[in-house]
């Protein structure tokens, strides 16, 4: 690097967990050890049916293709179909990804987007939106309505339902608006759907759902991991679906980059679409901590707001986030100060779902 004043880093924001360290030091110093209920990292087993599938396809010596084979295309399809409700959608408008956290960092800048473009990204949310955004030049607007746009025509509008970090489900109502809105204007549509089977108190839609987008998948992709709903986070496995034309620029440009998702993955993934008991069996890990650690944070004095869907709880004390991080973490427990999602995030904390059922029970007793 010739020039340190042209390091891209200078234009992205700190990451946000590397500001977590002093608290994390409190935490673990707890006696009977750290609850990090901070990041959203699977601690459960994959399925061994996925494990036996990576394993058979070890051997495979050449290149994967960036499209992925035709059967993992086809699982995608037929999952979405059968969980979801997706209608209409062929294994040509299907794209795997190295997990989607790749796809959304660098989605602007596959697109082509640049310095004259906007990004909208919602006002509480993942931060990878707005950093995909600053890594093509682009301009970040947060909002959640279309009202707060005014007149502007942006390039790109990221939605999220179920949400990333509140756990709040957008209806169907409101979803049909944004889409027609988005149409009207040439505006393409990019739903994160990670969380999508993870439905606790509302019925989540996809984007491409039939009562959404009446079958008309035109500007819009959906973003769908494995590493949620299957515990896959470290196979990086996710896929893209949609709009077949833009589906296929994305193909074109990341051919080019190498983009490819390796065979053994790939193969992972046939498996994990195609059997709904293992994903079925997680939800359901999921939802007896959540129905353990959601009351005892109500007991404890805090406020959930939203929730009704995903991996965490919206959590308050009606205090600066970072003094509940601190709070929490002289109990062994640590999370995120919802500041990291945005800044009408500063009253709250991310609390996750994903710890072992004998450290949910950790948490669940000291906070009593």
């Amino acid at each position: 690097m010739r020039d340190s004043g042209r390091r891209r880093s200078a234009s992205l924001p700190v990451f946000p967990w590397d500001t977590l360290t002093d608290v994390t030091a409190a935490a673990r110093a707890h006696p009977d050890g750290i609850v990090d209920l901070s990041v959203g990292t699977p601690v459960d087993p994959v399925a061994p049916l996925i494990r036996e599938a990576l394993s058979a396809a070890g051997g495979a010596p050449g290149y994967p293709t960036t499209a992925g084979t035709a059967a993992l295309r086809e699982s995608a399809v037929a999952a979405l179909g059968r969980r979801y409700g997706v209608t209409g959608l062929t294994t040509s408008a299907v794209l795997p990804v190295i997990g989607t956290k790749e796809l959304i960092a660098w989605l602007p800048t596959l697109l082509g987007l640049g310095a004259t473009d906007t990004v909208v990204v919602p006002e509480l949310a993942y931060p990878t939106y707005e950093v995909g955004a600053l890594l093509a030049g682009a301009a970040v607007v947060r909002a959640d309505s279309l009202t707060q746009l005014g007149p502007q025509t942006p390039a790109l509008v990221f939605l999220n339902s179920p949400s990333n970090p509140t756990g709040k489900v957008l209806g169907v109502d409101h979803l049909r608006k944004v889409v027609g809105w988005a149409r009207e204007r040439g505006v393409l549509i990019a739903s994160d759907e990670c969380y999508l089977g993870l439905s606790w108190d509302a019925a989540p839609l996809s984007v491409l759902h039939p009562d959404v987008c009446d079958g008309d998948h035109t500007g819009l992709l959906a973003i769908h991991s494995l590493s949620k709903t299957s515990s896959l986070a470290g196979y990086r496995a996710g896929f893209v679906a949609g709009d077949p034309a833009v589906v296929a620029e994305l193909l074109a440009v990341r051919k080019h980059a190498g983009m490819m998702v390796p065979t053994p993955v790939q193969a992972a993934m046939v498996a994990a679409l195609d059997d709904d008991a293992h994903e079925h069996e997680q939800r359901a890990r999921y939802e007896h901590r959540r129905e353990l650690l959601l009351p005892a944070l109500r007991a404890a004095g805090f406020t959930v707001d939203h929730s009704e869907a995903g991996l965490y709880l919206w959590a308050s004390r009606d205090e600066p986030g970072r003094e509940t991080v601190a709070w929490l973490a002289e109990r062994g427990i640590l999370v995120a100060p919802g500041e990291f999602y945005g800044p009408r995030g500063l009253r709250h904390v991310r609390v996750a779902l994903t710890a072992t059922d004998e450290r949910i029970a950790a948490a669940v007793a000291r906070l009593a």
